[in-house]
């Protein structure tokens, strides 16, 4: 190893370490406890109905099958990949995205990648992700304003969920004036993503501006195609429905039944947290804002705890195991997508995660990542 590639190394680790430290200590300070609550809470599992907790396990289930539904859309008719195919693209994805901080970057790259080899056109498989991710994030922060139109005439205005709506909207609006800057030319814009880049902790500049131009290339792609903005809306609310009222079926398995709006207000500001790339997953800050909020509507402190972990083992642990599975059915068998099948690939998943870790979907070169002006 060349003195410049162990540099670059170090460099990458030294940026990563910080990020590390932080997961644990949320791991620490906010997910041990609740866990701890739920184990006084545990007095709750003998009225369990199991019947429910079934179906809540099915709605997240269903969710993940409407995610890959969602990304199915999204690409192109050849070659046309099963469902199969897609889901299982999506559940290898989503096992990343869970076990790496910061992990939806990381688990995008991971799904170009699985795209790419089963077929789909580089670009294609860049304008897939961007749009599924974009299409998810706005689709999240309109069901919350919903959400909230409905709840205040029934629960009042609480200032915390109207500044998480307010601010989810102004960062939407922020992100869409550039995106309308760029998509015309405008050279002010890249200016000003590359001198926010730059005060972020752990974001390159460069790294900013690719993903930016990257994605107003597959955003004017988009607006040519309205057919596929309305399926996309479509399957991005079933998935995030299909999510929110699993959540509500595994409160009212422990015996409360709760208000579906103020549910979704709790789920919606949850998920909006999730965002913040310093856990895998929103881990730790999913748990403690859906716990909180549903105490804050009246739920007991215990039954939200125990609700609340039981849920996050169906949406956020069970993607694991079967993720894992997922890519060793993609690595191996008579419908592997690799032309070179793997005798080990859960370690070849290990592998794989510790590639894309440092790699982004925009870093890839795209001859389309240049927008018109």
């Amino acid at each position: 190893m060349t003195t410049e590639r162990l540099k670059v190394t170090g460099a990458k680790t030294l940026k990563r370490t910080p990020l590390i430290i932080a997961f644990f200590l949320v791991f620490n300070y906010l997910v041990v406890p609740q866990l701890g609550g739920a184990r006084q809470a545990a007095d709750k599992l003998s009225a369990v109905n199991p019947i429910l907790l079934l179906v809540g396990l099915g709605l997240e289930l269903t969710a993940l099958v409407a995610y890959a539904q969602l990304t199915r859309v999204t690409l192109p008719p050849t070659p046309r990949l099963s469902m199969s195919t897609v889901l299982r693209i999506q559940l290898s994805t989503k096992a990343v995205t869970n076990l790496v901080p910061g992990g939806s970057a990381a688990g995008g790259t991971l799904g170009y990648r699985l795209l790419t080899q089963s077929g789909v056109n580089g670009a294609a498989a860049g304008f897939s992700m961007a749009t599924v991710g974009l299409g998810s994030a706005v689709v999240l922060n309109l069901l919350l304003w919903i959400a909230l139109l409905v709840s205040i005439p029934l629960d009042g205005f609480n200032p915390v969920y109207g500044t998480a709506a307010i601010a989810g909207m102004v960062l939407l609006a922020v992100f869409a004036g550039l995106v309308v800057l760029l998509m015309k030319g405008r050279d002010p814009a890249i200016r000003v993503v590359r001198a926010v880049a730059d005060k972020v902790p752990f974001l390159d500049p460069d790294t900013a501006e690719r993903f930016m131009l990257t994605l107003v290339a597959r955003l004017q792609d988009l607006i040519e195609d309205p057919t596929l903005i309305r399926r996309g809306i479509l399957w991005a609310s079933v998935n995030w429905l299909l999510d929110a009222a699993a959540l509500w079926v595994f409160i009212r398995a422990f015996g409360p039944t709760l208000n579906p709006v103020d549910v979704i207000v709790a789920f919606c500001v949850a998920n909006i947290l999730a965002v913040i790339p310093i856990t895998p997953g929103g881990l730790g800050f999913v748990e403690a804002t859906l716990i909180a909020t549903l105490v804050g509507f009246s739920l007991d402190s215990s039954t939200a705890a125990i609700a609340v972990v039981t849920y996050r083992l169906a949406q956020f642990w069970m993607p694991i195991p079967l993720g894992a599975i997922s890519y060793a059915t993609l690595r191996v068998g008579p419908r592997s997508i690799h032309k070179m099948r793997s005798r080990h690939p859960i370690r070849d998943l290990t592998g794989d995660t510790i590639d894309v870790a440092g790699v982004r979907v925009w870093d890839v070169e795209d001859e389309r990542s240049t927008p018109t002006g």
